[in-house]
């Protein structure tokens, strides 16, 4: 569907009318109401046609043409890397009462859109009329595409069996399946997929079941975005993990993953129900992706794929779980109705994972964590400068442009900012508690425009609305939607102090001529947890390069940094090894580029390579020969820019 165009109160959607031009389709014209995907996979080596890895079936989209005049075609976003072989036709006028008897073949044909699809064009014998249904079967195939994620078994945990996943967001799943890829529409699914023997298939679907020895049927009841339909296929068991939740994981993993999730899930969840209203999903499995995986969480519906980086060990990592569940209420629930209102999934989703970790953890700890996030955003904005167009929540994509490439740290930062100073004009936490899951409620499994949600807010608090806070001067909600630059509103981390400032004097301590070896010694930070580290390490990579020695002595003093097996400790070491260009640690930034391919790590550590030392920047040249057969092709594009810009 492509959404009612109106609320649940019956207010009238600003985006119903609104364009995405990342997408080729003709979406406005049709109503989705299911797709069906009967798709088996072959596993082989790279290259077209029979006997080379695969995906090849049919994709199934049942449609309501909602075109007053009509319309003469059907527009999908594709890509060149799905081969279309046929399309067939079903038809139900309805003045005619009476479907067609059997599907009938219609032409198809491709058109250039962009540099990340195309258009897949099926046309009507004769054009389709206001309210007919129709039913289009569509038989491809995808072999090597950016959507279908192939790894050879050396690239997975395990290094027994290959495995095949698929990455929807932003604009990727044009090249799993034809579709509307617009997070504008939204459908129901199911999907029959035929694997190996030997292998399991999972999916973003709240039921599933197998049909035969090779056989899974999965069914999405809910409505999601076609970039939320996702799919993996290894060498995967799971284990139980809570009474809605199971982890899924490669063998070698699964103990591992029990162990550092079992019994939190739930405590997760609940938490959030209490404070935006019920998960509707059903399940909530967490799927443990091979290390080459590019994110460190993909909300996929029912199925989270997250990386195996967050086998910490010590569940230190587990806020990424958080955020992840955080997503099923803010941005699979309700959802940006185009890229350039990222802010709206991203920046209401980390405001949702403080609020659960506060209710959980205490708001120092989320106050801290927090400061960690807007490190983070300083950092960027240092890198890009303040007024880089890419600093405004609302992001204007301009045509051509991969909404990708418009991806950083201000959707989730300064939108958690915004959406902070918003609590802050409420004045209350639980009214404003009590609004968002009014706002999850009023919204539910529709897409929105950050003008559906303003007009909402004025409309729940009156008052405000009178008071014409969205025009107060310096902190006018047009200023944060439409200006770049750093956020108006800071909230107050002061309650993370606590924790903080242990953290910041014993980094001053660091950046001494003069070390003060007795003062430093009298800091304990056997008793940090990883966040504090984190702080800590933040505030040594803001003083360096440090006086020469110092870091060779931060190593030696502190084996659990240094020799960290947890990743955020171990991309913070390797930036403070780049910035100081101390090069008898270089191979502890290679080994962990050998060991993971996650984006958020990846490129600040070959950032810091190609801005250092000769040496650091020969580092960056032989680790990306090295490891970019294993990382996403999203990355690999990223890393090149940074290694070998054109032009250069």
């Amino acid at each position: 569907m492509a959404g009612s165009g109106r609320g649940a109160g019956g207010r009238v959607l600003h985006s119903a009318q609104a364009e995405d031009v990342a997408s080729a389709s003709n979406f406005r014209a049709f109503e989705l109401l299911h797709l069906h995907l009967d798709l088996r996979a072959e596993f082989g080596p790279p290259g077209p046609g029979p006997g080379c890895r695969g995906l090849s079936g049919s994709a199934v989209l049942d449609l309501r043409c909602l075109e007053p005049g009509g319309a003469a075609e059907l527009r999908l976003d594709s890509h060149p890397c799905v081969e279309v072989t046929a399309a067939a036709l079903r038809r139900e006028r309805p003045d005619a009462g009476q479907p067609e008897p059997e599907p009938k073949p219609v032409p198809v044909c491709t058109r250039p859109f962009s540099h990340y699809g195309q258009a897949l064009c099926v046309r009507f014998p004769q054009p389709c009329i206001a309210g007919e249904r129709l039913r289009v079967q569509l038989t491809y195939r995808v072999g090597e595409g950016p959507g279908v994620c192939w790894l050879a078994p050396e690239q997975t945990a395990g290094k027994r069996k290959p495995f095949v996943y698929t990455q929807g967001q932003a604009v990727l799943n044009r090249s799993f399946f034809p579709c509307f890829d617009t997070p504008a529409v939204k459908c129901t699914y199911s999907a029959l997929i035929e694997v190996p023997d030997g292998f399991t298939a999972v999916m973003s679907a709240n039921t599933w079941e197998k049909r035969g020895p090779n056989k899974f049927f999965f069914r999405m009841c809910q409505p999601i975005p076609s970039y939320l339909i996702a799919l993996a296929i290894g060498d995967l068991v799971s284990a139980e993990v809570g009474p809605r939740s199971w982890v899924w994981a490669e063998p070698c993993l699964i103990a591992a993953a029990k162990e550092e999730y079992d019994g939190v899930i739930e405590e997760f969840l609940a938490t959030g129900e209490k404070l935006f209203g019920p998960y509707v999903w059903g399940r909530y499995d967490v799927l443990f992706m091979p290390p080459s995986f590019p994110f460190g969480g993909m909300e996929n519906p029912c199925l989270t794929f997250v990386t195996p980086c967050l086998l910490a060990g010590d569940r230190s990592l587990a806020d990424v779980i958080i955020h992840e569940i955080a997503h099923s209420w803010f941005g699979n629930l309700v959802t940006n109705a185009n890229w350039g209102e990222f802010w709206l999934n991203e920046g209401f989703t980390m405001y949702a994972q403080r609020r659960i970790s506060t209710v959980l953890f205490g708001p120092a700890y989320t106050c801290l964590e927090a400061a960690t996030g807007r490190a983070l955003l300083r950092q960027h904005m240092d890198v890009t400068g303040e007024e880089h167009p890419l600093n405004k929540l609302r992001v204007k994509i301009e045509p051509g442009v991969d909404p990708d490439d418009t991806y950083n740290e201000t959707p989730y930062e300064k939108g958690f900012c915004f959406v902070s100073y918003l609590a802050h004009l409420v004045g209350d936490q639980d009214q404003f508690d009590d609004f968002l899951k009014a706002y999850v409620d009023e919204f539910k499994f529709q897409s929105v425009l950050a003008d559906d949600f303003l007009e909402f807010f004025l409309d729940y608090f009156p008052e405000l609305k009178r008071r014409r806070v969205d025009s107060i001067p310096g902190f006018e909600f047009d200023r944060w939607l439409n200006t770049p630059g750093w956020p108006p509103y800071l909230p107050d981390l002061s309650p993370g102090d606590s924790l903080m400032r242990p953290a910041e004097e014993l980094a001053q301590l660091w950046a001494a001529e003069e070390l003060d070896v007795r003062a430093i010694e009298a800091v304990s930070t056997s008793a940090w947890k990883t966040y504090q580290l984190v702080y800590f390490l933040d505030k040594i990579l803001q003083k360096s390069p440090l006086p020469p020695g110092n870091v060779k002595k931060l190593g030696e003093t502190y084996p659990k940094i240094s020799n960290a097996q947890n990743a955020e400790l171990r991309l913070r070491w390797g930036q403070i090894v780049l910035k100081n260009d101390h090069q008898e640690d270089f191979w502890k930034v290679r080994d962990f580029l050998h060991s993971q391919g996650k984006q958020k790590y990846t490129l600040p550590l070959y950032h810091a390579m190609m801005g250092g030392s000769e040496a650091a920047q020969t580092l960056a040249k032989e680790t990306f020969a090295a490891t970019a057969s294993h990382l996403h092709s999203n990355v690999v594009h990223y890393v090149q820019q940074i290694v070998a810009p054109l032009g250069s």
